[in-house]
């Protein structure tokens, strides 16, 4: 199963509750975007404090939507913050923006699926 999330899961989670489960999606995006902005400022000044904080409240907000790739993506980039495994971190950021991007198109398809 190659999805965003781990529908199942998360379904449980909030008890089969899909406005709630598309409301902690949007939350959880908007607060990535938010984070994801800083963190290419952190990265380029090597403040590995700042993204071993930012990992560390991105995979809490993704373990909480059940967004099993993302989550563990943020538990490597911890791990590489707190080593300062700068030069991984960039290749490690993209895998996460594209990571992201999915998350974004299943929540659009989980929107029209729940309308329905």
């Amino acid at each position: 199963m190659n999805q965003a999330i781990d529908l199942k899961e998360v379904l449980e989670r909030v008890q089969d509750d899909k406005e709630l489960l598309l409301e902690l999606l949007s939350i959880f995006q908007e607060d990535f975007q938010q984070k994801r902005k800083s963190l290419d400022q952190f990265l380029q000044s090597k403040d590995s404090e700042q993204i071993k904080s930012i990992a560390h409240s991105l995979k809490g907000a993704s373990g909480n939507i059940s967004a099993k790739k993302l989550h563990g993506s943020f538990i490597k980039l911890e791990t590489m913050a707190q080593s300062k495994e700068f030069d991984q971190m960039n290749q490690l950021v993209k895998d996460i923006d594209q990571q992201f991007s999915e998350l974004e198109l299943y929540t659009k398809q989980l929107v029209q699926q729940f309308k329905h």
